[in-house]
């Protein structure tokens, strides 16, 4: 826990003097820093402190001032907040809004609505469209005063979404301005509601250190983060967390075990490809079946020997989302003290040309004892993948989850509004789109058809083909190709049957480039299906 400047002193000043609801100051005040990021400050209190900027969300239809909006203000300020209220140019509607300067903060008055129509979605991106217009000119004490026809969870959905946004990457930036450091974010609301909704924010901020660390792993520039990089940076992580395990397999650790698919995509960089294992609370139900997460982390591709164009391989930086997102997600379980074991892997390398890279027509080994014959050394992914999901088999999983930023097919079937979802599990599956829709990180079932399956184990020299026999359902050919790395295993009724698994392909949703698809990002890496994955593990 970092605190520095007077913002700091500010909110402690607050809890020591006045009526804020508290768990303990750890968890009431929220700033966490992971690799020198300093986040969001957080307190839930009633109706007391006016900040530097005061939001004040209003529902479409108000015809006078609702209860303790003016609570604070001096007598001037308060007539003019609440003739503006009542004033036409105060209707509520969703997106609108209205500042009012007073002598010692900055009001706005911001429309949500009718409340009958207001949604988690609604409240959280509303909540991180307007962090996103505000400016540490006016100060960094925001408060958050919510009044009439507020439930907990849209307040802790609007008060995410302030969370969520602030971000930026600018470490490779050098500013001249002043740092006036970090947010402050104090969320007022009746006495009743205040216990709930402070257990949510912080909640909410503990997951959003993931989320952050996911996108921070994703904007790296490839000359500073690559394979060997990212293991470092695992280690280091996991230094004084008792709870925590991670060890990094190397490339002659990765040449003992045989895990020649991701060898083979690796190899010709000099940046030699790694594989990384997360273990959270590993002494824990060590007979027991456990989730294991497993993440595409390809550093950079450059499409090896079958060559990408130049126009946008800048973005191939991000190709390693699906790893950032396991290692975000491990983050978020730490920092909201999760209990149960959990394992995960990350497989990472980069995919370069050169005399000692993979070629076309080569045909490679792989973990499982399964051959790949390589028709594009472009679909180099599912080959990584392939060593790691069959690993991932040997860890008694109660399913198996990948991410990847896998097909270009995804993009042109989804857009940039959902990751593609396939499974072998229908539960697992409902269970994925179901909270995916909850938390606003839309995964959509996308069909595992035996023809996409028969198409990649068709080669006439291998077992299977790392490429389909034409464009057409490209991810679902992907997805028929990793399921031939999925583990068989006995179940209760004593039948042979594959374990439960999904493929995540995030290659639409992992990265804003300036779209407007994702309210909670503005530039960059999205750190995606971080939130998705930790209700899913934590609700189970």
């Amino acid at each position: 826990m970092v605190f520095k400047n007077n913002t700091h002193e500010h909110l402690i000043n607050i809890i020591k003097n006045k009526k804020i609801l508290k768990l303990t100051l750890s968890e009431t005040i929220v700033c966490i820093m992971e690799r020198n990021r300093t986040c969001m400050e957080v307190a839930t209190s009633g109706f007391i402190e006016t900040g530097n900027i005061m939001i004040i969300p209003l529902f479409e239809g108000l015809n006078k001032s609702p209860n303790n909006v003016t609570t604070g203000l001096g007598r001037s300020a308060s007539i003019t907040v609440k003739s503006a209220i009542s004033s036409e140019a105060c209707s509520g509607e969703i997106g609108e809004s209205l500042r009012i300067w007073t002598k010692n903060c900055q009001i706005i008055l911001l429309g949500l609505g009718k409340q009958k129509d207001l949604t988690t979605k609604i409240s959280r991106d509303n909540g991180a469209k307007c962090f996103a217009s505000l400016s540490k000119k006016h100060g960094t004490q925001i408060v958050i005063r919510f009044t009439t026809g507020w439930k907990v969870d849209m307040m802790a959905a609007f008060t995410e979404g302030f969370i969520l946004r602030d971000y930026t990457f600018e470490k490779y930036q050098n500013k001249d301005q002043e740092d006036k450091g970090p947010w402050s974010l104090i969320c007022q609301t009746i006495d009743r509601y205040q216990k709930d909704l402070n257990s949510e924010v912080i909640k909410s901020s503990s997951i959003a250190t993931g989320v952050h660390l996911a996108r921070d792993l994703g904007n790296e520039p490839a000359n500073r983060l690559y394979p060997e990089e990212f293991g470092k940076r695992a280690l280091e992580w996991a230094k004084g967390k008792k709870n925590v395990e991670v060890e990094v397999w190397d490339y002659e650790r990765l040449r003992k075990e045989g895990m020649y698919a991701l060898i083979e995509v690796g190899k010709g960089s000099i940046h030699k490809p790694c594989m990384v294992f997360f273990r959270l609370n590993p002494d824990k139900e060590t007979n027991s079946e456990v989730p294991c997460i497993v993440g595409k982390g390809i550093t950079f591709d450059s499409g090896g020997i079958s060559i990408k164009g130049s126009a946008g391989m800048d973005e191939m930086k991000l190709d390693m989302h699906g790893s950032a997102t396991v290692f975000g997600l491990f983050q978020a379980l730490y920092a909201t003290g999760h209990k149960g074991r959990i394992n995960g892997i990350t497989c990472m390398a980069e995919n370069m040309p050169s005399a000692e890279a993979y070629r076309p027509g080569d045909v490679i080994d792989t973990y499982s004892g399964k051959t790949i014959e390589v028709l594009n050394t472009d679909a180099e992914g599912r080959n990584v993948l392939a060593d790691g999901l069959w690993k991932a088999g040997e860890l008694n999983p109660s399913y198996i989850i990948d991410l990847a930023t896998l097909t270009g097919s995804i993009v042109v079937a989804l857009g940039h509004e959902a990751t593609g979802l396939f499974s072998n599990n229908q539960s697992l599956s409902q269970k994925i789109k179901k909270i995916g829709d909850e938390v606003d990180e839309i995964s959509w079932p996308m069909p595992m058809l035996p023809a996409f399956e028969k198409q990649m184990t068709s080669s006439k020299i291998a077992d299977v083909r790392n490429q389909g026999k034409g464009r057409w359902g490209g991810a679902s050919q992907a997805a028929g190709f990793l399921k031939q790395f999925i583990q068989k295993r006995e179940n209760s009724e004593g039948e042979n049957t594959q374990i439960p698994w999904a493929h995540l392909d995030i290659a639409g949703t992992a990265g804003i480039w300036g779209g407007e698809n994702n309210a909670t990002v503005g530039h960059g890496a999205t750190g995606v299906q971080v939130r998705l994955l930790h209700r899913l593990i934590t609700q189970n």
